[in-house]
């Protein structure tokens, strides 16, 4: 099932200490992604800077000839892991892909911040959009992508905000803590039930939330889900999350959201942050862009 590039990024992480062990440091494995990003080379963006989102931190990349709006990109981790640094080169990559500038959220993150402060941290932003989107150079339609745990912020905030995004594209998205997709009996693919069981309680400051659908966006209404804007879902095949992303797509196609799903074939989830690993990461990148600027 694993295309050979997937199969050998499993076995090379296969000694790493899992996130559900006793012995996991979450500053460690930080402080740990931090320095892999920043060993990175950077792809070039005319424009890169740091701003204060009424409190929010949060970096803006704007490319040369950039077009009119804004893509909100939330990064994954599991909601604990990664922030801007880590996303970087990935945001980067985006701006350049889309044409567009890209605001890369640096929400808070459990433990130390339990849900709801990452997508309360998330209307933040869009409220900060909402106010000084001119005055910023970002007038124009906004959009939202995340990965992962970021995906899953992303549609919490359409959702939260409906008609204020043109567009929405979800990689390999974090929805449903219950794991109740048959794709979480996947084996050999690096990423276990336990693991995404850990990020959950991690997230949730009550078992009450873990049933609140701004942290469980499948937990949604028909009637929220159909105020969605044009959805891009992609989902990878070797990936426990596979089934809760695919479930979401048919959800919305038949409640008449404009939704195009695609599974990537071999493919293990974390596969689009990395580029020098994965020969379709780059193809998945130009597919968000292309979905974004097709919805001016």
């Amino acid at each position: 099932m694993l295309f050979p590039q997937a199969r050998h990024a499993v076995e090379a992480a296969a000694g790493d200490t899992p996130v559900q062990d006793p012995g996991f440091d979450v500053a460690a494995a930080r402080a740990d992604a931090q320095r892999a990003a920043l060993a990175e080379p950077r792809e070039p963006v005319a424009d890169v800077r740091d701003v204060d989102a009424d409190g929010v931190p949060c970096r803006l990349y704007v490319p040369a000839a950039a077009a009119p709006g804004v893509v909100v990109h939330l990064h994954g981790g599991g909601f604990v892991l990664n922030d801007v640094e880590v996303h970087d080169n990935a945001a980067r990559r985006l701006a350049d892909r889309c044409g567009l500038a890209v605001l890369s959220v640096d929400y808070r993150r459990p433990p130390e911040h339990r849900f709801p402060a990452a997508p309360d941290d998330v209307s933040t932003v869009v409220g900060w959009l909402d106010a000084h989107a001119d005055a910023e150079g970002l007038a124009g339609p906004a959009y939202a992508h995340g990965d992962s745990a970021g995906a899953n912020l992303a549609l919490v905030a359409a959702l939260r905000h409906p008609g204020r995004f043109a567009a929405l594209a979800l990689t390999y998205p974090f929805l449903d803590p219950h794991g109740e997709g048959g794709s979480y009996g996947l084996e050999g693919v690096g990423f276990e039930r336990g693991g995404a069981e850990w990020y959950w309680q991690q997230y949730a400051a009550t078992p009450a939330d873990l049933d609140d659908p701004d942290l469980a966006p499948l937990r949604s209404s028909d009637a929220r889900l159909a105020t969605l804007p044009p959805t891009l879902v992609t989902t990878a095949e070797g990936d426990p999350l596979r089934d809760e992303g695919e479930l979401l797509a048919r959800r919305l196609a038949e409640l008449g959201v404009e939704v195009t799903a695609t599974r990537y074939l071999g493919q293990v989830h974390g596969f689009w942050r990395h580029p020098s690993v994965f020969d379709a990461a780059e193809p998945l990148t130009r597919q968000v862009a292309g979905f974004l600027r097709m919805h001016p």
